[in-house]
């Protein structure tokens, strides 16, 4: 097992990837912290393998922690800002997760770290550092930045009818309400599975399983009628006739 620090000065970073970690099978969480002071001491006792690091935080900043012990444990850093990535590179990090982090991102990055925890003369991973496909499962929520500065809600992707793109904001349009977040209709979808979730138009995503009915050019949702674009249509319907039962 690959034992795991992550280190982040926001708790919900903390749980979301306390729950990413527990879900792979060759990662062991040993602690979370968000506290840089207390990870350079816990990281001195050799006890982790991999510190999952962000940038910005009081005290001591990720880089300069990285600096201090990267030399004992692999790192990969997880920050909002992408003008950090070159740093994080020179110090020879295993990767840079761009915030909000996606599982399917999340998973090809920890990927990287098995070479290194596999002996050389060995021709097959060992079975505890083995991905069974059937066991790292797709999350089946994501947390959304909430009206508040530090306020994350959890949402649910079966709770999910559509999303509107509202510039730098999007409206989520849930079974019982409705809910606007700060983030783009571009990060937001990278963050759930295709299918069921697809982009319709620059400013629309919908769940096909609540889709009520399609007419020409529009879809209808909750008695609320979106637009296809142009620039979709031909995706949009070729998925829609995949799920056509064959005649004949």
């Amino acid at each position: 097992m690959i034992r795991c620090l992550a280190v982040d000065d926001e708790e919900y970073a903390l749980t979301l990837l306390a729950d990413y970690i527990q879900q792979v099978p060759f990662l062991k969480l040993v602690k979370t912290t968000t506290n840089p002071l207390e990870a350079l001491r816990f990281c001195q006792t050799d006890q982790v393998d991999v510190l999952f690091l962000d940038i910005q935080m009081p005290e001591l900043t990720g880089l300069q922690l990285l600096r201090l012990c990267g030399s004992r444990c692999k790192v990969i850093l997880t920050t909002a800002y992408s003008e950090y990535a070159l740093d994080g590179y020179e110090n020879d990090v295993i990767d840079y997760l761009l915030k909000p982090i996606s599982f399917e991102r999340f998973l090809r990055s920890v990927q990287k770290l098995l070479p290194f925890f596999i002996s050389a003369e060995a021709t097959h991973a060992p079975p505890s550092l083995v991905v069974p496909s059937t066991l790292v499962a797709e999350p089946t929520y994501l947390f959304l930045k909430g009206d508040t500065k530090n306020k994350y809600v959890r949402v649910n992707h079966a709770d999910i009818h559509f999303v509107e793109g509202l510039k730098n904001y999007v409206s989520v349009q849930l079974t019982t309400d409705r809910l606007i977040s700060y983030c783009s209709l571009k990060d937001l979808l990278s963050q759930l599975p295709c299918p069921p979730f697809i982009r319709i138009h620059r400013s629309y995503i919908v769940a096909l399983d609540k889709i009520e009915s399609i007419d020409g050019h529009l879809i209808y949702i909750r008695n609320k009628r979106l637009p296809i674009g142009e620039t979709y249509r031909d995706e949009v319907l070729q998925i829609i006739r995949a799920r056509q039962p064959h005649t004949g």
